[in-house]
């Protein structure tokens, strides 16, 4: 498709200067270039003719524009040498003239560059796709950076108006005589003006040059109205608001975070819809399920489920709602750890420390086994077998919210070691968190550089085992010295006002997750021993703070549990049905088998009997896998029909989870404890 010779190239200059010299012209010129294109009626000195005119018409707009330039610049020259104007407004003046100048570049640039883009293409193979996707790629990109600086120009436009109309207002000021009442709100919309400059952050122009920062077309979406007309004088408010939704190529949506100005207040109004939506349909979800004997968290996943995207898609805030979800996480944890007192840690740290460690160990042994088998990757079969290892503690916590912790002397009680388990599963969810960025790069490294690989990893892993070292150091500074005093302080000045006394135990709550946080461990641990180092404190401390606190986390944890049911979608499991029980079958039976296996090699011989109860609390898999599967699928570590299986394993092993521990507990727990653990 290469092509010699000016003629194409000419006919794009004449439309472009047709259409910049008269719009009544556009037409008659199309016409005339599609005949040359195609060879009809176009002798050689008619095309000669034509490719002369329209030169002389681009040559005419240039000539034309330097004019238009040289008359601006004198124009600034008089306006700075006008003395009759004050500063301000001849800063205002100049500023106007050179939009106007940047203008007249700007399209005679855009003309130059269709021109070379055109020239460009024809030099072109059609046939290479390649080429021209990277044609494609350099249009949009001058096309991202026109629109940046047509937006920027429209910006200054507006200033330059806003400035304009303040000017003809103190004319008209100074004109007659202010009242007192005018004068004292001219005095406040000065110091508003200067209060909105001073607060402004120009988030756009400090990061427009970042690196790393690229320009992407997004499509503003305005509020679905059933009057249009409404919609329409709705329209200028939001625009000043910022309450439109943003959508990028990729189908990502985005809502406003932080407004240009900070002086009047907002709402997400699609955030506050959604969670309201939630509270009402968990609560006949939650009733059906209490009904069919089932908890009523499955209740609240339904309820996501028909909310979500795979039922009615009315959820538009989704990663918002999750945000909020995790606070559920991080107080059912608090309590679970208010529960488990430091006595029962360290009577089971042990067991607590080497099960999750075997069972990982086992489970991506067998992971790697079957992948070898299957000839899948070992960085996937790693993954998937790491990913199936973990547990759900918010469920665990429920099925053991309320039992009785009766030890017989010389046992050892099931709830201690489960929950001991599930903590150190967690500790182990960070550390694979840390891990990863080093199983991606494993996954493209070559055979050379393995021993730096397993280096690095035994480096994270020692600084985990560090950062583990140094939690429980503060967390024994915190329990001698800290926490006695600052729970008295809170009990004292909290007498007859319970808000002071809920907000300093999540005050302590969120130390304590920061902390882990900073170190590299979860924040689920830092929750839960924020509870444990409460407890401590006796008996009665533990029953006050339960009372204040768990209406909150209930209220948190529907809200986790609805968020679950946004990444559940039923149509994926019913055309897969007979696979995925298969696979989730498979699982929980593995993981059922593995903990009776490690609980029996490591209970002592008087508990042997709580490895039932125990290893069906472990048999099902954690809503983290969601978590850990976005990000690996995002790495590429796993497809996207892999992550679907891994959720819908998750959500298949979560519903078979309360069965299974039902039936441990009615065949290993005495009839009185039975009451109150279902």
């Amino acid at each position: 498709m290469k092509v010699t010779g000016f003629t194409p190239l000419w006919t794009l200059v004449s439309l472009l200067c047709g259409h910049l010299a008269h719009a009544a012209e556009h037409e008659d010129v199309v016409k005339h270039a599609i005949k040359l294109h195609r060879g009809k009626g176009a002798v050689i000195t008619q095309r000669k003719q034509w490719v002369l005119e329209s030169c002389r018409k681009l040559s005419g707009l240039l000539r034309q524009k330097n004019v238009v330039l040289n008359k601006l610049k004198n124009a600034i020259r008089a306006v700075e040498k006008d003395a009759g104007l004050s500063d301000e407004e001849k800063l205002f003046q100049v500023h106007t003239f050179e939009i106007f100048q940047k203008e007249l570049n700007e399209s005679e640039n855009s003309v130059f560059q269709a021109i070379h883009g055109l020239q460009r293409a024809l030099q072109g193979d059609y046939k290479d796709v390649v080429n021209m996707k990277e044609s494609s790629r350099q249009r949009l990109e001058a096309l991202r950076e026109a629109a940046i600086k047509e937006e920027m120009e429209y910006v200054e436009l507006l200033a330059a108006e806003k400035h304009q109309v303040e000017a003809l207002k103190n004319m008209q000021h100074q004109n007659k005589s202010l009242s007192m009442l005018d004068e004292i709100l001219e005095d406040v919309r000065k110091a508003a003006d200067r209060l909105e400059e001073e607060i402004e952050e120009h988030a756009f122009d400090d990061n427009k040059s970042v690196r790393g920062v690229n320009f992407e077309a997004v499509l503003r979406v305005e509020e679905d109205e059933a009057n249009s007309k409404r919609n329409a004088s709705k329209r200028e408010v939001e625009d000043d608001l910022g309450l439109s939704m943003l959508i990028d190529s990729q189908n990502n949506q985005y809502i406003l975070t932080k407004p240009r100005d900070s002086t009047i207040p907002r709402a997400d109004h699609h955030f506050i819809k959604d969670i309201v939506t939630i509270g009402m349909l968990s609560l006949p979800c939650g009733w059906l399920c209490t009904t069919i004997g089932l908890p009523t968290m499955f209740g609240y996943i339904i309820c996501g489920v028909l909310l979500g995207p795979s039922g009615l898609n009315s959820i538009k805030s989704i990663v918002q709602v999750e945000t909020l979800g995790e606070f559920g996480v991080f107080f059912t944890l608090f309590l679970v750890g208010l529960e488990f007192s430091p006595e029962r840690l360290r009577k089971v740290w042990k067991i607590s420390l080497q099960g999750p460690c075997y069972m990982t160990v086992l489970m991506i042994a067998f992971g790697l086994l079957w992948g070898h088998l299957l000839q899948i990757r070992p960085t996937q079969s790693v993954f998937i077998s790491t990913c199936l290892s973990l547990s759900s503690t918010p469920l665990v916590s429920r099925f053991l919210a309320g039992t009785v912790r009766g030890d017989k002397e010389g046992d050892i009680d099931y709830s201690s070691v489960l929950l001991g388990m599930l903590v150190m599963q967690d500790v182990q969810l960070g550390l694979f968190i840390a891990v990863m960025p080093t199983l991606i790069q494993a996954g493209v490294s070559t055979s050379s550089s393995i021993f730096k690989e397993i280096l690095r990893i035994l480096i994270l892993i020692g600084q985990i085992l560090f950062s583990l070292a140094a939690v429980f150091l503060i967390c024994l500074v915190i329990k001698t010295y800290l926490i006695g005093p600052y729970y008295r302080k809170l009990h004292a000045e909290s007498k007859g006002n319970k808000e002071i006394l809920i907000l300093g135990i999540s005050a302590f709550i969120f130390l304590m997750l920061t902390i882990t946080e900073l170190l590299d461990v979860s924040m689920e641990l830092g929750c839960f021993l924020a509870g444990a180092l409460i407890s401590s404190q006796g008996h009665m401390v533990t029953e006050e703070i339960m009372s204040c606190i768990e209406p909150i986390r209930d209220f948190l944890a529907i809200i986790f549990f609805a968020s679950i049911g946004l990444h559940v979608f039923p149509t994926f499991v019913i055309y897969e049905l007979t696979v995925l029980l298969f696979l989730t079958l498979s699982v929980v039976i593995m993981k059922f088998v593995l903990a009776v296996l490690v609980l029996s090699l490591i209970l002592p011989k008087t508990s042997q009997y709580i490895k039932w109860i125990v290893s069906a609390g472990l048999a099902q898999v954690s809503e983290f896998s969601f978590v850990l599967g976005s990000r690996a699928r995002r790495a590429g570590i796993i497809s996207r029909e892999v992550y679907l299986l891994i959720l819908s394993v998750t959500t298949l092993s979560l519903l078979l989870a309360p069965a299974l521990w039902r039936a441990a507990i009615m065949k290993c727990v005495p009839r009185p404890e039975r009451r109150s653990s279902t």
